[in-house]
């Protein structure tokens, strides 16, 4: 019989790991460009439709970063009433939270996601931006995750219904689907600032590293396209949002293959381009040349002083004696393959379950009355 075993009596007991950033969509690209910002609530009933799904797969137990924007307090309720009126057929996880201080700045998801990876969670659920899962990845190790999209500018995760990602997550962590098919391999960013010496500072970027010729990091958020000097790209798709538009739109590079692109920009560069860097806001760049990224190759920078963004945000400052370099790393981190699992979970029968025909017994002849014979 094929089917999903209740929970207790999955092929290996697990838990996963959720990291909700009660915060992302809220940048200042919320202000000039026509976007909308995720309400408290919104992200609650995705938390919900997500738990019911790991449940449904013999998830027994959940382990979430806690806020203090109030996400926590709601999810509770929310739960304490299903819990109180869910009938045999609904299994929700046991929600545990780490403990762990809450500063409401991206540190908590840098600990959050160590935390994580030390309690040995299957898989980490990410609802956020770029930025979100670029703090995760930094920090979860070998944990593979599983993006949800609740961001501005969102050329990492995909859009994905939240039932159907904690079904694919649910089923590989519960043991149901092999690594060789529910995984899928990423490219990563590497970013030194004066690599081997004793001022050295280290990042990451999922998607892009754009070079700002801005001095100060400010607000976060980069939007300007005009003080852009480079752009370092891990994937270039022509259907995303963000810096990541620019090369989507000039050279694609899909997320599979191998390779990136490095685009540099000038105010009298010869190829124009118009691109979506922002919710709402398209915006002409003007391009030099641009030319194929080899993965393992540092790239130096050649911009003498400027604000290095990741992923759609400054993050690290540098001045005219600073060497900056960017590289590109090949299967740097694993994703869950939602696709992937489902068509699995199809082929294999993991959400059928046969049931057994009734038993009925054959009735005895009646004897026939006289009128009948």
């Amino acid at each position: 019989m094929h089917g999903i075993a209740p929970a207790g009596q999955a092929q290996r007991q697990t838990t996963v790991g959720i990291i909700a950033n009660p915060v992302s969509a809220r940048d200042i690209r919320r202000v000039v460009a026509n976007a909308n910002s995720l309400q408290l609530a919104d992200r609650v009933n995705i938390l919900l439709r997500l738990l019911a799904a790991l449940g449904s797969c013999g998830i027994a137990r959940v382990w979430m970063m806690p806020d203090r924007e109030g996400l926590r307090p709601m999810l509770r309720r929310h739960l304490d009433r299903l819990h109180a009126s869910a009938d045999e057929g609904t299994l929700l996880p046991q929600v545990a939270w780490l403990e762990m201080p809450v500063t409401g700045s991206v540190e908590d998801s840098f600990r959050a996601a160590r935390l994580l990876h030390e309690a040995g969670v299957a898989a980490i659920v990410v609802l956020g931006g770029d930025g979100t899962h670029r703090a995760v990845v930094r920090e979860c190790g070998e944990v593979p995750i599983a993006g949800l999209s609740t961001g501005t500018n969102n050329a990492y995760p995909e859009m994905r219904e939240a039932t159907v990602a904690g079904l694919a997550v649910g089923l590989y962590a519960a043991g149901h689907i092999p690594d060789a098919v529910a995984l899928a391999p990423n490219k990563r960013l590497d970013v030194r600032v004066n690599a081997g010496r004793a001022d050295e500072r280290r990042d990451i970027a999922l998607v892009d590293v754009a070079i700002s010729s801005e001095h100060f990091i400010g607000a976060r958020a980069l939007w300007k396209a005009e003080t852009l000097s480079a752009v370092y790209l891990a994937y270039a798709e022509p259907e995303s949002i963000g810096i990541s538009a620019i090369g989507g739109l000039l050279a694609p590079v899909g997320r599979r293959e191998p390779g990136g692109l490095a685009i540099a920009l000038a105010p009298d560069g010869r190829t124009r381009l118009r691109a979506p860097i922002a919710p709402g806001l398209v915006r002409p760049v003007s391009i030099s040349g641009w030319h194929h990224l080899a993965g393992g190759v540092p790239c130096r920078v050649r911009q003498a002083g400027g604000v290095v963004a990741l992923d759609g945000e400054r993050e690290i400052a540098f001045g005219a004696s600073d060497e900056v370099t960017v590289t590109l790393r090949e299967r740097a981190f694993h994703s869950i393959d939602v696709a992937a699992c489902m068509r699995h979970a199809a082929h294999a029968g993991l959400m059928r379950a046969e049931v057994p025909a009734p038993d009925i017994a054959s009735p005895t002849p009646r004897p026939l009355s006289r009128r009948q014979a």
